[in-house]
């Protein structure tokens, strides 16, 4: 089959997903139709301009050199039917609020706004490498939306886009340090603003002005940890979902880590963090419903 990474690099996709093991692009189906409409297209025209057969299920996820007959039809249902059951008994946790299919929700974390005043007026771009920013700025200075956003991956373009920002660009690497190399060239001799929590876990500021790119911060919201009145204790053989370092520090303020435990991480960064008993596996991207599918693959 065609090597369909680089054919997907220059669209920039952001609410489709190449799954290269399962032969498809997986639809986030919380995504509008308004926003997703773009990207079908391009995606089904890349496609048959190249011969790829393919077809769009129920769900809208784009599946490569299937059958969608009957037959066909009839077996995505078994086996769907008997994955379920399967992802049903296994007991996956993340560590925040937002829902993705298969897993349970244990919030160890609420995200405090901080009232600040920022004058938005002389800077040419604005740079986000996390959606908690992008919602804690657009309620203090809705004229963020007016200047370019370069993000650091698909999740947090989403937001921008969802609020109506102006996307410029989204990092390709998904990770601090990387992510300031890919903005040097585009950011030359531009002051820029990074908006971000009060905690940093990269060097992106001081790589950016070490290299041509005037770069100020403003920190709009912290993350403070929840605590329970006592220790909680999750069913043995559970996997847990790690999608900060934080996460990691306010899980360990209400949990006891067991051996029979599972950890993944959402990426190289967080992974740093984790304690030495600990090693996590790394989801193949940086969003929690890759985080999830690799729960679910350590697991089967």
């Amino acid at each position: 089959m065609h090597n369909l990474e680089k054919l997907l690099e220059p669209m920039d996709l952001i609410y489709y997903e190449y799954d290269k093991t399962a032969g498809l692009f997986r639809l986030d189906t919380n995504a509008s139709n308004d926003h997703i409409f773009t990207e079908l297209i391009s995606i089904t025209y890349a496609l048959s301009k190249r011969n790829i057969k393919f077809f769009i299920d129920e769900e809208r996820s784009i599946i490569l050199g299937a059958s969608d007959n009957f037959i066909a039809k009839l077996k995505r249902y078994v086996r769907s039917f008997f994955t379920a059951m399967r992802n049903r008994r296994m007991n996956l946790y993340i560590l925040s609020t937002k829902k993705v299919k298969w897993a349970k929700n244990i919030p160890v974390f609420d995200i405090k706004p901080r009232n600040v005043e920022i004058d938005l007026s002389s800077y040419s771009a604005l740079i986000f490498t996390s959606k908690n920013a992008i919602t804690s700025l657009d309620a203090i200075d809705k004229s963020w939306k007016n200047i370019p956003a370069y993000v650091i991956a698909p999740q947090t373009a989403k937001t921008v886009k969802a609020l109506g920002g102006k996307l410029e660009f989204v990092g390709k690497e998904k990770h601090g340090n990387a992510f300031a190399i890919e903005l040097l060239e585009k950011l030359k001799n531009q002051k820029v603003l990074y908006v971000r929590g009060s905690k940093v876990v990269s060097g992106l500021i001081s790589i950016l002005n070490a290299n041509d790119v005037i770069c100020d911060d403003v920190i709009v919201y912290e993350t403070v940890c929840k605590k329970c009145d006592h220790k909680v204790e999750l069913p043995q053989g559970s996997t847990i979902i790690f999608s900060s370092p934080s996460t990691i520090e306010c899980f360990f303020e209400n949990f006891t880590w067991e051996s029979s435990y599972k950890a993944v991480s959402i990426g190289e960064t967080t992974a740093q963090y984790f304690p030495e008993m600990i090693t996590p596996s790394l989801a193949d991207t940086t969003s929690l419903e890759s985080c999830v599918k690799k729960a679910i693959e350590i697991n089967s």
